[in-house]
């Protein structure tokens, strides 16, 4: 039987990851994860596997996630009075992140914790209560969509082919 102690340092680099990716703020991933370690420090440790541990870890993970994100929904955003010039690293970043966000619920889901949680497709499949067959179609589903909305993205970032711009006038 592992200790809450044991999980946390087996498991908060990815908890981490996922959160991060999910919610787009490092404080409030920081913030996120340390919630997920309480809550398990709350509860008895389930009498399973490694893989079923982790699932477990990441099905608190992906509760919270889905709450702050449902919460954070309800707040009306800030915004910029002068939009601030980026770099293309940075509009890069932005359509890759405004493209998982136009991801279906489960797809994007399943898309993270196999993506930035590193979860197997049967330790998804635990945590997301679907068969694995299932997991591996909306994974597929979910990298065809982010190709299709980034294909045009990321085509239109980048600087005409034969254009250089220490010859323009």
């Amino acid at each position: 039987m592992e200790t809450v102690d044991v999980l946390f340092a087996r498991h908060r680099n990815g908890i981490f990851r996922y959160l991060y990716r999910m919610v787009g703020e490092a404080d409030a991933a920081s913030d996120l994860t340390q919630e997920v370690f309480l809550r398990l420090s709350r509860s008895a440790v389930p009498d399973t596997g490694p893989s079923g541990l982790r699932a477990w870890v990441f099905t608190v993970a992906r509760h919270l996630a889905l709450n702050h994100l449902r919460d954070t929904s309800r707040r009306p955003e800030a915004t910029e009075l002068v939009e601030q010039p980026r770099p293309a690293i940075q509009e890069i970043a932005a359509a890759l992140r405004e493209a998982i966000d136009n991801l279906p619920v489960v797809e994007r889901d399943v898309f993270m914790m196999r993506e930035a949680g590193g979860l197997s497709y049967d330790e998804i499949s635990r945590v997301c209560n679907l068969p694995p067959g299932a997991v591996r179609s909306r994974l597929h589903r979910a990298r065809q969509q982010l190709r299709e909305t980034l294909g045009g993205s990321l085509r239109a970032l980048r600087p005409a082919r034969g254009v250089s711009l220490a010859h323009r006038k």
